[in-house]
């Protein structure tokens, strides 16, 4: 429904759903997906078409009365075609680029004629939401730090719990051409993060920067035509037809538009306005990446890393993450090599916008377009024009270890920082998350030292769901220092005793395990906390950037202060919700299946979490539900005898459906701490005693 641009036909126009159906409308259009499939590989071409053939037969096998109740007899449930899924798959790529910008590209409309002032909007777009919420963690160990000297491979994306970005655990085989196995987005046909007889990668959210930003100065008295050097160009208009689903349940067609300038989409918002002298259109680098479908296929069918290399240098097909990878004779990998527009310092320099530099808080590449140089450079060693090329991204192979947890490439490891690229793709020598440095900490914890040891499986298994909150070992004594001289805090009509906070932060485990007590009153502290200016003790320095900054500010009598109302804060904020500060957290952080309450251990990276999830706190109730986060985690290496040895859990379990038995199966693995098992081999697969087999027959 969405990236047809239907969500107003079967559900109202409301909570942009207009605007969304406007959006996807206009840009992903037949002209669009025409050209896609052209771009395509006939094994492409075919995966699309077998995976809706799938879809279809089970849809005709299982129709009608025996859907689940949530799609039973709904006017939206219909076949899906190869159409359906190219713009799947090109809607999935654009959501970090235009997509960031959905509602300002739908709403966008020229100043009234009869008006000085500009065209806006009172709304935000998506570049406001917390970016906490989505993110991932990945390992790639060589054979310098593992025991049987063999590749190995942690997976932690951090995706949603819930929609069409949910993972979906598959096995694929095609004999004597394909055999993968891990996940792949629910509405796609390949292996996106997995492993195969000879590999093993993962995937995390890369910093750098899809798009760019246009500011086109305008004609006097036209503000559909903009200056382009010595030329003057006019808007493209692009009409859509929207069928609308009104109050009656009966439908109506509406015309909207979209502006397009030759960069691409024009958009408005508060921070954007289209005045009569400017107005801002955006360069997506996915809008036209083609490339994506090519990249997995050959991703999927990777013998080593030499292969895992070749496919990214070659193809740039990935939209916007980073990849880690390991192999079984014992190399690690780590790049971002993707589709990463062609902008480096010195273009930033000379056509970075006067009027705007920033969008919500946040820095922004706004180049002067109405100047020809500021076009992104073609280079004919890149995949597509535009497209930075591979020599110019950031490459690390190594036999001990390489990480991201969704920083710039420059700390992938300690020992080896990647720098000197262009700031679109990250910045460098600046303060990691508390999320990187607990990745890079707790590894080194195990293979540095004086002790140092080798990773096994278990060991790795262990790391991840230890659920240490590194935050909190790096800070809380400190603040428990405070504590013990400044009982009550002043806020606004209140005085708040927070003398039974910090006893019980005394006594937590610095864990958010389902026994630890006290990391609610942590989380909602360093909610408060995170944004006191000069906060730590010791600054960041880039000659060490693992271990800091570090350390309260305690000798700063604002900044005590400020520490202080944040806790006294926390407190206010549980009691409010009515929960109380020494409440088990699998009490308090939990998931429902069907009236049973499933604790989930895990917390808020931004707080120190490496074992990330993202929940609200609701009234009466707790963190629930949980919005994503720890997603499908995976720790892959090879036996032997060179087969893979996978262990991995869908933190969510494979449906959304209520009824059905895997609802929440592996949701209450994860909550024990358990893994599954994966078959991979033939012999294992036979030996499964839950072994099933479907033969479908008939025509397609």
């Amino acid at each position: 429904m969405m990236v047809n641009g239907e969500l107003s036909k079967y559900l109202g126009p409301e909570n942009g759903n207009l605007e969304s159906d406007i959006f996807h409308k206009a840009l992903l259009d037949q002209a669009t997906i025409d050209r896609y499939k052209k771009e395509q590989r006939q094994e492409t071409n075919q995966m699309s078409d077998g995976f809706a053939a799938g879809f279809n037969r089970y849809l005709h096998d299982h129709g009608g009365d025996s859907l689940p109740e949530s799609c039973r007899g709904k006017p939206w449930v219909r076949e899906v075609t190869q159409a359906d899924m190219y713009r799947l798959y090109i809607g999935f790529g654009i959501r970090y680029g235009v997509g960031y910008f959905m509602n300002g590209i739908a709403r966008a409309v020229p100043p009234a004629a009869d008006s000085n002032s500009a065209s806006s909007f009172l709304i935000e777009n998506a570049l406001s939401l917390d970016p906490t919420l989505f993110g991932s963690n990945a390992y790639a160990l060589g054979k310098a730090v593992t025991a049987n000297g063999r590749g190995m491979v942690l997976g932690n994306p951090h995706y949603p719990w819930r929609g069409p970005s949910r993972f979906h655990i598959a096995h694929l085989t095609i004999p004597g051409d394909l055999d993968v196995m891990g996940v792949g987005l629910i509405t796609t046909p390949s292996i996106g993060i997995g492993f195969n007889q000879h590999i093993a990668w993962s995937h995390t959210v890369s910093s750098a920067l899809r798009f760019t930003l246009y500011e086109l100065s305008l004609v006097k008295d036209d503000p559909l035509s903009y200056r382009y050097g010595d030329e003057t160009r006019r808007l493209d208009l692009k009409s859509v037809e929207i069928e609308v689903k009104a109050a009656d349940a009966t439908l109506k067609r509406e015309q909207h538009s979209v502006y397009m300038s030759h960069y691409g989409p024009v958009l408005v918002d508060k921070e954007l306005p289209w005045s009569r002298e400017r107005l801002y259109a955006i360069r997506d680098v996915n809008l036209n990446n083609y490339r994506s479908a090519e990249q997995y296929y050959r991703l999927n069918r990777a013998t080593s890393i030499d292969d895992v290399a070749a496919a990214l240098t070659e193809v740039q097909g990935v939209a916007f993450v980073n990849t880690i990878a390991a192999d079984r004779s014992g190399e690690a990998f780590y790049a971002d090599i993707s589709a990463i527009p062609n902008v480096d310092q010195k273009m930033i320099d000379n056509c970075q916008s006067q009027h705007v530099k920033r969008v919500y808080g946040r820095p922004m590449v706004v180049l002067d377009g109405s100047n020809p140089d500021c076009e992104w450079r073609s280079d004919e060693t890149a995949a597509a024009p535009g497209v930075l090329p591979p020599e110019k991204l950031p490459m690390l192979r190594r036999e001990d270890y390489v990480t991201n947890s969704n920083d710039s490439y420059w700390l992938s490891n300690p020992e080896q920082p990647l720098e000197g690229f262009s700031p679109i793709i990250g910045n460098e020598r600046t303060a990691r998350s508390l999320r990187t440095r607990a990745g890079l900490k707790f590894i080194s914890e195990v293979i540095g030292g004086d002790q140092p040891q080798k990773f096994t499986p278990r060991k790795l298994q262990a790391l991840m769901f230890n659920h240490r909150n590194f935050g909190a070992e790096l800070l809380l004594d400190d603040l428990l220092a405070i504590c013990s001289e400044d009982k009550q805090v002043t806020l606004p009509k209140v005085t708040n005793d927070v003398s039974k906070a910090c006893q019980v932060l005394s006594a937590w485990d610095r864990r958010q395990d389902l026994d630890s007590r006290g990391a609610q009153v942590y989380s909602e502290f360093w909610r408060r906390a995170a944004r006191i200016e000069d906060l730590y003790a010791v600054p960041f320095d880039p000659g060490d950037p693992v271990n800091t900054p570090s350390g309260l500010n305690r000798k700063n009598k604002v900044v005590r202060k400020a520490i202080m109302t944040a806790l006294a804060g926390a407190v206010k904020a549980l009691k409010d919700a009515d929960i109380p500060l020494d409440a088990p957290w699998g009490e308090v952080q939990y998931s429902m299946d069907n009236g049973e309450k499933i604790g989930i251990p895990g917390g808020s990276g931004s707080s120190g979490m490496f074992s990330n999830i993202s929940a609200p706190l609701t009234k009466g109730k707790g963190y629930t539900p949980i919005v994503a986060g720890n997603s499908y985690i995976q720790v892959v290496t090879w036996d032997d005898d060179g087969n893979p040895d996978a262990s991995a859990v869908l933190t969510y379990s494979q449906s959304q459906q209520p009824k059905s038995p895997h609802f929440a199966d592996q949701t209450r693995l994860y909550s024990k701490g358990e893994w599954v098992k994966l078959p991979f081999t033939e012999e294992q697969i036979a030996k499964d005693p839950q072994l099933t087999e479907l033969r479908l027959t008939g025509t397609r």
